[in-house]
């Protein structure tokens, strides 16, 4: 007796929709996240948490595709002509109606808002993919070791985010022309290539970084707010790419004191500026500890330019010379909150033609990014005044 046997073709590219939308949404997510890095990552609620947890960032408009009720089609169907294509815009909600921004009540809908969730770790890996300490250079003590990832080989299995859609399309394409077929569809799992990598770890120089932060009573909230975000994301970094760097930490008034990775972070300000304590105090401590010539140097100063004195600024420029001649780059970061101009301190500053010398003036929160970007982005980053 011949068995019964039903020959059918089901279209397996109904299954693969949800998780198709799903990678391209996330994608999406991801594209508006670094779009808006500047304005996420000065946000207080990262800059305060303890930086295990998952944090909740707004990105504008994104949202998954799915079906909603449209209560303008009460009395009738929504169909169309039969001339639309992937991509029109068959209309928006409220459209008629304005955007729904004002200073006062009213009845017209607003801008909507995703909240995506994501990790430290995975927001400072976008915030860091250029980052590097610039003018870095062998020198004669053991190196230090970084680690980077490198995807090097194509294998048949592997998880779905490690896909490689281009050489799975080849596949598909070399496949189906062996079935004289020769276009794509009907993927298979033997089509599947998937990306491996392997952590490699590179030897770099000895590295110190010396972070200074102004802690005087001229110091506001937001002036504290923004040198502890930059310090925040400089930290992660120099800790996310390097395993062994070094980092020092000095606060100053009108005295000049090293501190551990806390207190630098918490103290309050007080009493009056002696900018020139910090300069001789990261001196001392590269004479007695970092010999310039076994280790590459990187000191950075963020202060309100409120300095006592024009003779002390005059102080300060020999002083950062002299650090130049043992650093491989000086950055100044100048936070001022109102746009009175330049301080009196940058303009003494002005006078230094060293390219190792890098300044940046932050006036809002969202000029932290662009000034990371200026001391550690391997390509020129964004130009600061």
């Amino acid at each position: 007796m011949i068995p019964y046997v039903s020959i059918s073709k089901n279209d397996w590219s109904l299954h693969r929709k949800g998780p198709a939308d799903q990678a391209r949404h996330n994608e999406k997510v991801k594209e508006a996240i670094k779009g808006n890095l500047a304005d996420i990552i000065s946000e207080e609620a990262i800059i305060t948490s303890d930086g295990k947890k998952a944090v909740k960032v707004p990105v504008r408009s994104l949202d998954l595709p799915h079906f909603r009720f449209d209560p303008r089609k009460k009395d009738h169907v929504g169909q169309g002509n039969g001339n639309s294509k992937e991509g029109d815009v068959i209309g928006r909600r409220g459209e008629e109606r304005g955007s729904g921004q004002g200073k006062k009540a009213g009845d017209q809908p607003g801008i909507d808002y995703y909240e995506a969730e994501i990790t430290i770790d995975e927001l400072a890996a976008l915030l860091f993919e250029d980052f590097g300490l610039p003018n870095l250079q062998q020198k004669k003590s053991e190196a230090i070791e970084s680690e980077t990832v490198r995807f090097n080989e194509v294998r048949r299995s592997g998880p779905m985010s490690n896909l490689d859609k281009r050489r799975t399309i080849m596949e598909n394409l070399k496949r189906r022309a062996r079935e004289n077929e020769p276009t794509f569809g009907d993927l298979k799992n033997e089509d599947l290539r998937f990306k491996t990598w392997q952590r490699e770890v590179r030897r770099e120089s000895n590295a110190v970084v010396i972070a200074m932060r102004d802690v005087s009573g001229s110091m506001g909230e937001f002036e504290k707010y923004v040198t502890r975000t930059f310090y925040f994301w400089m930290v992660r970094f120099l800790r996310t790419k390097y395993n062994n760097v070094e980092i020092v930490f000095i606060t100053h008034h009108t005295q000049a004191k090293e501190v551990d990775e806390e207190n630098f972070f918490s103290l309050g300000e007080s009493g009056g500026t002696k900018v020139s304590s910090a300069y001789e105090l990261a001196l001392d401590i590269i004479k007695e500890r970092y010999n310039p010539e076994r280790w590459n140097i990187y000191p950075f100063h963020f202060s309100d330019g409120e300095n006592w004195g024009d003779a002390d600024n005059r102080l300060c420029v020999e002083l950062v010379e002299r650090l130049m001649a043992q650093s491989n780059l000086f950055g100044y970061g100048e936070v001022q909150a109102i746009n009175y101009g330049p301080s009196p301190l940058w303009n003494a500053y002005s006078t230094i033609s060293d390219k190792r010398f890098m300044g940046a003036v932050i006036r809002q929160k969202g000029d932290v990014y662009p000034a990371l970007q200026r001391f550690f982005a391997r390509k020129e980053g964004s130009k600061l005044p």
